[in-house]
């Protein structure tokens, strides 16, 4: 790879006219960041607007990380997420240069955000639509539609304090987690999710209902904080929304507008190291053996990876990584993507098929590390949304399990993974689309060993550190290092967390910290 910046393929080239010289550098400061996920990019944005020339290294040939896209047969397959919410967070980093994200990206409102359906063949279409959402609740238990309301009034609390206060605030001492104290008191963290939703709600699947969100997120709702119950907020607020063309296109559209801004992109070259001085990270070194100075880094990549790998040879690399080893990873997932003759207008964007088990199913997965015979499936139809994502009279889907990461379960995913691809298919036709093998045009599955080597992802695991309250705000890796004093980390594995307004949310945070070091 030639050591100039790579043009992402997938992304038509920028004209002359389009490309906006970002403001004077700040002191003429250069920075890199390693990892183009969300958080990566999102950072990368912030940190160019700000006049600060910014290099963003990726491992993979197309940008993304773990929003990565596979095109097979006609049919778009994203890797995920593919949960957009909060757009107001996205549109900001167009907003710092005075552009409009609709430059670049289009989004699409997707209603319901999710039909929730049980083996009794009982369904539950999740909406902001209060009418309807009242509706939907009566139809499983009238009695339930007054907690609810309280149950939204306790969201609304944790939203207001714990996202839009706390969300984009570095923790970096105990003091600062101190300051958080009283609002996790008054909002009773210490309890779960599924705990604090069951205070307001008495039906069964409706404490299902509403507190499966975490699963989004890589918690389980039975340990998750219940601080985490703000996600309903959250999307009630701010709705569910698809990029039109896929997730890859708003990662396409974020690279564009950071190229746009001067800003560079090198695909296809992972970092290998980064080289320190003392307490200062000097030098990013790749694959290819380019090694360029820095005045900063930050890293996107996996927390272990980064600390082990990145870093080794340094004091800080190998003690963070013990101290890593001993914290709770997130679950991995197994994703079956297939794409099938046919429509099915009749199913909506995102539909939850729960299993006979919630509790125990959640135990088996994060705690006994066994791969159960039952599971609940997350199945995306993003084509009933947006056709273009298959060709015509086609549909795109994936399937969606969450497993134990590899740590607790080692099974041979080579051998499993094609036993289990079929049950998960066979599970699809069962609830949905009887004929569901004889449609299929074109199939595969990622497992969490892919995960593991695509990603560099510790176990496997797809979230990163698992959101529970002893691995939050201070508890959790730091936006700036403690002892490298220049590097940072922006991504599921600080603070906030994972899922896109989580990480976009960090990347706000890591900016600030960023911006204020250099210009100091």
């Amino acid at each position: 790879m030639s050591e100039s910046e790579t043009q992402p393929s997938f992304l038509p080239e920028l004209s002359a006219e389009e490309t906006q010289a970002a403001p004077a550098p700040l002191g003429n400061k250069r920075v890199c960041v390693i990892g183009s996920g969300f958080g990566g990019l999102a950072l990368a944005i912030r940190l160019q607007s700000a006049g600060i020339a910014t290099t963003v290294v990726e491992a993979r040939d197309k940008p993304g990380g773990r929003a990565y896209v596979w095109e097979r047969e006609g049919f778009t397959f994203d890797a995920g997420p593919t949960v957009i919410t909060d757009p107001a967070s996205l549109r900001e980093l167009w907003s710092l240069s005075g552009h409009d994200m609709a430059e670049d990206v289009e989004l699409l409102k997707v209603s319901p955000f999710y039909r929730l359906n049980w083996p009794d063949g009982v369904t539950f279409d999740y909406s902001n639509d209060e009418a309807s959402l009242n509706a939907e609740i009566a139809k499983v238990n009238a009695a339930d539609v007054a907690g609810y309301q309280e149950f939204l009034a306790y969201s609304a609390g944790v939203y207001r304090d714990g996202y839009q206060r706390f969300g984009a605030v570095p923790f970096l001492d105990f003091k600062s987690m101190l300051k958080a104290a009283p609002t996790l008191i008054q909002h009773q963290a210490w309890r779960s999710v599924y705990s604090m939703v069951s205070r307001f709600i008495d039906d069964e699947k409706l404490r299902e209902a509403f507190s499966f969100h975490t699963l989004l997120v890589g918690g389980n709702p039975m340990t998750a904080s219940a601080i985490y119950a703000l996600i309903h907020k959250l999307e009630r607020d701010g709705g569910v929304w698809w990029a039109r063309g896929g997730t890859n296109r708003l990662v396409a559209g974020m690279v564009r507008h950071f190229e746009r801004l001067g800003g560079t992109v090198r695909l296809g070259d992972a970092v290998t190291r980064v080289h320190t001085i003392g307490n200062r990270a000097t030098e990013v070194e790749t694959a290819c053996g380019w090694r360029e100075s820095f005045d900063a880094v930050a890293s996107n990549a996996d927390l272990m990876h980064t600390y082990r790998d990145l870093l080794r040879g340094t004091r800080r690399g190998a003690h963070y990584a013990r101290k890593l080893a001993r914290k709770r990873f997130s679950p991995s997932l197994f994703v079956v993507h297939f794409g099938l003759e046919g429509t099915w207008p009749g199913i909506p964007h995102h539909t939850i098929l729960f299993g006979p088990r919630y509790e125990g199913l959640l135990a088996d997965i994060y705690q006994h590390g066994v791969l159960p015979a039952d599971f609940s499936i997350y199945l995306h139809h993003p084509t009933v949304t947006d056709p273009g994502l298959a060709p015509p009279g086609r549909s795109t889907f994936y399937a969606l399990i969450p497993v134990a990461h590899m740590g607790k379960l080692a099974i041979d995913w080579e051998q499993m993974g094609p036993v289990l691809e079929k049950r998960v298919l066979d599970e699809v036709g069962r609830r949905l689309i009887p004929d569901i093998h004889d449609r299929i045009v074109t199939k595969f599955h990622y497992a969490p060993r892919d995960f593991a080597l695509d990603l560099n992802a510790h176990l496997g695991s797809a979230f990163s550190l698992e959101p529970i309250l002893t691995q939050s705000a201070w508890l959790r890796a730091h936006n700036r290092d403690d002892e490298i004093g220049n590097f940072y980390l922006v991504g599921a594995g600080t603070h906030p967390g994972a899922g896109i307004p989580g990480v976009v949310a960090s990347a706000k945070a890591t900016a600030g910290l960023m911006i204020e070091d250099l210009a100091g």
